[in-house]
């Protein structure tokens, strides 16, 4: 009788175990000091200084990098999108006023090479030491038959702290704000279905190099603003946040309005890149589809008091991120108009 063990089966536990003790040496570079434990456990450890917060709030979110990685995987180009895997989670809760902890990273595949997976694994990390947070654990699962050998899937949760008196909801935005809108590195990691229905195999490998520039993680920046601001007595100069990722300005600055604003953006007002109009042009696509579906130039958008746009396009050209005042709040039914 023919055995079969596990390791027939397509999954081989004892190439993983190596695997994951390689990785130990590369994961630590982004511990900060209140990790107390190594990766490899049934759980990771992370210790709150209680001391730094009165009233502390935790704020958690999930995601993913989407069909982004089927470009990574036509390139064969690996080192980016762990960047991406973490900058769709810090940067939607730095969108409260949170200052990200740690990562936990999700990897899932049928058959990678080693090679792949630590190039996955060095960016991820490298998306945490950006973010200033700890990359304390995750899964890799190898899963026969689930996806196409070479292929794999990356995901991540990150867990972030704020003080609850500076929580930012999007509750104080009234009528008169200002929007600013922070400079994206490109297309960030939404839109490539579309991406991919514009463009051939043979374009999207020749544009890979520009396709794959990871998303631009705006934590430090912004938390920089933050501090900036309680330091000057004006905790509520920021009154909303929003990242451009899936729904781009519609959905996602639509999201943080109160219920009687509108938010009417001048797309005269920055430069939108090259990128997405050769997307546009070469698949014939509607200006508000283009805006519905991608950043356009601009990956974050902050809603501010009037008084304080000034200051804080010069704070953040200080930090070196380029930012215009992109359209204003006025009155009406929680919209968003492209003018």
């Amino acid at each position: 009788m023919r055995r079969i063990t596990y390791k027939k089966s397509g999954v081989d536990i004892f190439t993983a175990s190596a695997f994951k003790a390689k990785l130990k040496p590369l994961v630590r570079k982004s511990f900060r000091e209140e990790v107390l434990k190594d990766i490899g456990g049934f759980g990771s450890f992370f210790k709150l200084d209680k001391n730094k917060y009165k009233e502390p709030v935790l704020v958690s979110s999930s995601d993913g990098v989407g069909t982004k990685l089927k470009i990574a995987q036509l390139a064969n180009k690996h080192d980016t999108v762990g960047i991406d895997a973490v900058a769709m989670n810090v940067n939607d809760i730095l969108c409260t006023g949170a200052e990200p902890l740690f990562f936990l990273d999700y990897i899932a595949f049928s058959k990678a090479k080693e090679t792949v997976l630590i190039d996955v694994v060095k960016g991820i990390n490298a998306g945490c030491r950006q973010s200033g947070c700890s990359l304390i654990g995750g899964e890799t699962a190898q899963m026969p038959g689930m996806y196409r050998s070479g292929e794999y899937d990356i995901a991540g949760f990150c867990v972030g702290i704020v003080e609850r008196k500076n929580i930012i909801d999007g509750s104080q935005i009234r009528p008169g704000d200002l929007v600013i809108g922070l400079e994206s590195s490109g297309i960030h990691s939404n839109g490539y279905s579309l991406v991919r229905k514009v463009f051939s195999q043979n374009e999207i490998k020749r544009m890979s190099k520009e396709l794959l520039i990871s998303t631009r993680i705006y934590v430090k920046p912004v938390l920089a603003l933050l501090a900036n601001s309680r330091t000057r007595g004006l905790a509520n100069d920021i009154t909303g946040i929003a990242h451009i990722t899936g729904g781009a300005f519609y959905d996602k600055i639509a999201r943080i309005l109160p219920r009687n604003v509108n938010a009417r953006l001048d797309k005269s007002s920055w430069v939108v890149p090259k990128i997405f109009r050769l997307i546009q042009n070469k698949g014939n696509i509607k200006d508000k589809e283009m805006y519905h579906t991608f950043n356009m130039g601009i990956g974050m958008v902050l809603i501010v008091e009037p008084n304080s746009a000034k200051a804080i396009i010069a704070k953040l050209a200080e930090l070196k991120l380029k930012s215009w005042i992109i359209g204003e709040v006025i009155k009406g039914k929680r919209e968003v108009q492209i003018i």
